[in-house]
């Protein structure tokens, strides 16, 4: 027997973290995931193995996540376009992971967790951090 599933639409994305934190309530997802994409960042910050770490740290205090363990920080990529560091950073309830592209100077963060937490108010923390010209979120619930 094969599942099937329910889905819908919702715009996340235009909505402000109160609105999604009381949708997230409603609805019981599975997890609350959000993707932020930064664009211009400081060159020096994204190269920056120690600044990465400090990122992940303050990140995490931020949204109210529990670290498990260190975060696993690499600088790797043979290709140009994707060279730069990557980062996982598991969390009590999931996972924090992003890449650092050294050619474009952006960064795609990714933030999945079971316990609700405010996106945007992540994104704009990154957006300062890592002193991106601008960043775009996409904010989803998963089931």
């Amino acid at each position: 027997m094969q599942a099937q599933y329910t889905s819908f639409k919702m715009n996340l994305d235009e909505k402000s973290d109160k609105e999604i934190l009381e949708e997230y309530k409603k609805l019981k997802p599975w997890g609350l995931y959000a993707s932020i994409d930064l664009k211009n960042c400081n060159p020096e910050t994204i190269r920056s193995k120690e600044k990465i770490r400090g990122f992940i740290v303050k990140l995490c205090e931020l949204i109210d996540m529990k670290r498990f363990g260190e975060p696993q920080i690499v600088n790797f990529g043979e290709e140009e376009r994707v060279a730069g560091y990557s980062f996982t950073q598991l969390i009590e309830t999931s996972l924090i992971s992003g890449h650092l592209a050294n050619q474009s100077n952006a960064v795609y963060i990714d933030i999945f967790s079971c316990k609700a937490y405010e996106p945007k108010k992540a994104a704009e923390f990154c957006k300062e951090f890592f002193k991106a010209d601008s960043y775009k979120i996409n904010v989803s619930f998963r089931f």
